[in-house]
């Protein structure tokens, strides 16, 4: 590390959080350096093995986003007489809103939850316990037989939620190697975007047929049991077993020779015989970095620790705070107002904008190791604050030039998935020093879902109190204050390994 002070967690002060951006990027410009004196070994991987250690993860971002396209569809149709097929059907608003919100109140409870039981669990088992929530909560959605049992359903399937979204990202940062990690973690938000089209295009097929909404809910199952079979076939995180090793709780021996196995079984025939060379660098690397102990509460707030919250906690915030589950809001209003007759249905509107997020985030993958994490959040942002100030300009002056807000929808879905989209999800995933990476995580998740429920429930009274187009200044403000967060905090960590990532930057 670059100082004393710095490697103390008892004599880093807060001024330590804020480096200069020419600091920054002196750091990444040392990124090719051994982390340690010796000769670094240069990772080998098979890209075909990299396959389903990505894939199986991924699939919980996939229900993640089924089940938002999914619930849109089905709360239309469970308050139809006609086609709900129930005879509970005249659900008052309330209702309507704990049915939409169920899932994210069990994300939220399970990304608590996951702040105690994840390092106890490993990344793998805790996958495996998510997609079991998936199956559960959504066989119990599909087949309630009133409304209580329904909301039950919600919040088992949100629990799976919290935790699939905790642990994914941790098993694809810690097994992936590091020239790819940025582009198969931001892949993962692909894959929820995908998800949220599969959940839209099925609604659309099912919204007039009759209990359609049970369907739609159990159409995910299939996708649970393969997320579940997949999970337990691949190996767990050979950096969660040898920090277990490291923290006495097994045989440092067996838990080597484990991780030796695992990491063969993630790289696929390219490592050849270099296994157990890998394994030992991380080994050091890891205990040179780690204490042999877990970390206590009162140390996550203290030195590297706090810093890693800091940025984490404070991009994931940002990420929510800029508005979009606003902007999304609208979009159906302003395409309409626009003069797309056949936008004017909900449930197209949405499949539209999906598409066009899966074209953005596609090119936020393709680019991600290439530019780096810090040119894709300060260009998507500076987009996101540009489209934000339009949409309030357009509510406040332009009401007679629809164009200027379809311009800015449009800017403003695609900035935020080439910037705050993928890159927020992949900079917790390798932020936080392994000793308090599942606890560190589960705050970041907490926070996430914590700020999206806030936002989504103050906008109705924030628009209803200054106006619409006031509501978006305001997000246009916050969204600057993101971009300078973004250019004094965040570092660059194209190409590092996790461990130099937290030896260099933290």
């Amino acid at each position: 590390m670059s100082s004393a002070a710095s490697s103390d967690p008892e004599n880093a002060t807060f001024s330590s959080l804020v480096k200069s951006s020419g600091e920054i990027d002196d750091i990444a410009q040392q990124q090719q350096q051994p982390l340690l004196n010796g000769v670094f070994q240069e990772e080998t991987y098979s890209v075909l093995g990299c396959v389903f250690p990505f894939l199986f993860p991924a699939l919980g971002g996939l229900l993640y986003g089924y089940d938002i396209g999914a619930t849109s569809c089905a709360t239309i149709e469970i308050v139809s007489e006609t086609l709900s097929g129930i005879t509970w059907y005249d659900l008052n608003t309330i209702q309507i809103g704990l049915i939409s919100s169920g899932s994210l109140y069990g994300a939220l409870i399970g990304s608590a939850l996951a702040f105690s039981v994840a390092d106890f669990l490993g990344r793998r088992k805790e996958l495996i316990t998510a997609a079991v929530l998936y199956f559960v909560g959504a066989l119990i959605t599909g087949l309630s037989p009133d409304f209580a049992i329904l909301v039950v359903g919600r919040l088992v399937y949100g629990l799976g939620i919290g935790l699939a979204m905790h642990a994914a990202p941790m098993y694809i940062a810690e097994t992936a190697p590091s020239r790819i990690r940025g582009r198969l973690i931001s892949l993962k938000e692909f894959f929820i975007v995908i998800g949220m089209v599969i959940g839209y295009t099925v609604g659309s097929l099912l919204v007039d047929t009759v209990s359609g909404w049970r369907y739609m809910y159990g159409a995910s199952s299939p996708i649970s049991v393969i997320m579940a079979i997949g999970m337990w076939w691949l190996p767990a995180s050979p950096r969660w077993l040898l920090l277990c090793a490291i923290q006495g709780k097994g045989s440092l021996e067996e838990l080597k020779e484990a991780a030796i196995c695992c990491l063969c079984r993630l790289r696929g025939p390219a490592i050849g015989d270099t296994g157990p060379q890998q394994v030992d660098e991380i080994l050091t690397e890891i205990s040179c970095a780690c204490e042999e102990k877990e970390i206590s509460i009162g140390e996550m707030f203290q030195g590297k620790y706090l810093k890693a919250l800091f940025i984490g906690v404070g991009l994931v915030i940002f990420q929510q705070i800029t508005g979009q589950p606003s902007v999304l809001y609208y979009a159906a209003s302003i395409l309409k107002s626009a003069g797309f007759s056949e936008a004017s249905d909900s449930t197209r509107v949405s499949i539209l904008l999906g598409v066009f997020k899966l074209i953005m985030t596609g090119t936020a993958v393709l680019v991600v190791d290439k530019l780096g994490r810090r040119p894709l959040l300060l260009g998507g942002v500076s987009g996101l604050t540009i489209s934000l100030f339009l949409l309030g300009s357009y509510y406040k002056f332009l009401g007679n030039a629809p164009a200027v807000a379809v311009v800015a929808l449009l800017l403003y879905v695609g900035c935020y998935q080439l910037s705050f989209g993928p890159i927020g999800w992949l900079m917790i995933s390798e932020i936080f020093p392994l000793r308090m990476r599942g606890k560190g995580l589960s705050i970041a998740v907490v926070a996430n879902f914590g700020a999206n429920a806030i936002v989504t429930f103050a906008f109705s009274p924030l628009k209803s109190l200054i106006g619409a187009a006031n509501v978006f200044f305001m997000f246009g403000g916050i969204a600057v204050l993101s971009l300078v967060f973004i250019y004094f905090i965040i570092p660059e960590t194209k190409g590092l390994s996790l461990e130099e990532i937290e030896a260099k930057l933290l």
